[in-house]
């Protein structure tokens, strides 16, 4: 992504950034009388309609509470002061476990209650990267972390990138991953009986491919027992186009599935909206399980990079999704 994406996706995903900058340096020039000039006042008038303009960036992620219908209060200390913030005190992360055989892109984090409460269900997250970059020390963490105080047991993995790897491998990957979790999650206050996979973009491709591929023996070279089904997925901002020939798209596998919901920012620049419309339609036509798909007003790709206003409605919804799972099972 060029710099021109990450400048604008800032603005537009964490507004009260660009705001303080611009009180800041207003607040300077007027201490230092460069306002009183027709120039400095020309300045001001420019940053006084750029605030508003922000405020209508601010307004739009206010809209993605009522998408979500997620409307209760907000933790503005958060939001506003330490959005990059991820750690809590009563959660610990057991970091860079390996589940298989490729090294630091076999390595995932588990995040848990300190006090060992997990009655929640179990979230597994993979990152997104059009499989050729990323890690797991990137998006979600925030959400990964509320999740876990509030007794999720959250999974945060690694898995083989390009140009050293290439279709099926990353899904092999995620059966593994999944498979890792049902031996071993109990070890950490989780229960599989519950599993939700979830990614951002390319990771939203990998959990797509989880629930609509149970048990499924392509993917599963070696460990063709093992159990790797899903009982729901999250897709954020996910490119669900295929990677190879026939086959290697969720949009070639959909049926019957597990509960599945979509978030999608409908300013998304890199993976279209369009086509998750598409994907959840189908889903509903072949499927008797719920498939929702909310439409993020202004939302950006990438916008669970750190912890924003817009962000902080998303994690709300996925913990009321989250407690929907157990009437499919």
């Amino acid at each position: 992504m060029s710099w021109r994406y990450w400048a604008t996706f800032l603005i537009n995903e964490q507004p009260f950034i660009a705001i303080y900058l611009l009180v800041a340096d207003s607040a300077l020039a007027l201490s230092e009388g460069d306002l009183a000039s027709p120039g400095g006042k020309a300045v001001f008038a420019v940053a006084v309609l750029t605030v508003a303009g922000l405020g209508i960036l601010i307004a739009r992620a206010f809209q993605a509470g009522k998408v979500l219908s997620q409307t209760g209060p907000r933790n503005w200390v958060h939001i506003l002061v330490a959005p990059l913030s991820y750690r809590r005190r009563d959660v610990t992360i057991a970091r860079n476990i390996s589940y298989g055989e490729a090294g630091k892109q076999n390595l995932l984090d588990v995040y848990h209650r300190r006090d060992g409460r997990g009655d929640g269900p179990v979230l597994v997250f993979f990152h997104g990267g059009g499989f050729r970059i990323g890690s797991k020390n990137r998006e979600a963490r925030s959400m990964l972390s509320l999740l876990a105080s509030q007794g999720w047991v959250c999974v945060n993995a690694n898995y083989r990138l390009a140009p050293g790897a290439g279709y099926p491998d990353h899904h092999v990957d995620a059966k593994k991953v999944i498979a890792w979790v049902r031996e071993h999650i109990g070890e950490y206050g989780g229960n599989p009986r519950t599993i939700i996979a979830s990614g951002s973009s390319a990771g939203g491709h990998l959990a797509a491919m989880l629930a609509l591929t149970p048990n499924d023996p392509v993917f599963q070279p070696g460990f063709e027992d093992a159990d790797t089904s899903v009982q729901a997925a999250i897709g954020f901002g996910g490119y669900y186009g295929r990677l190879d020939g026939p086959g290697s798209s969720p949009l070639d596998r959909v049926g019957e599935a597990p509960p599945f919901l979509f978030v999608h920012g409908t300013n998304d620049s890199s993976t279209l909206i369009e086509d998750t419309r598409e994907f959840a339609a189908k889903l509903r036509a072949a499927s008797s399980r719920p498939v929702v798909l909310a439409e993020l007003p202004g939302g950006q790709h990438g916008f669970d990079l750190y912890y924003s206003l817009r962000y902080s409605y998303v994690v709300d919804a996925v913990a009321a999704f989250g407690k929907t799972i157990d009437r499919y099972l």
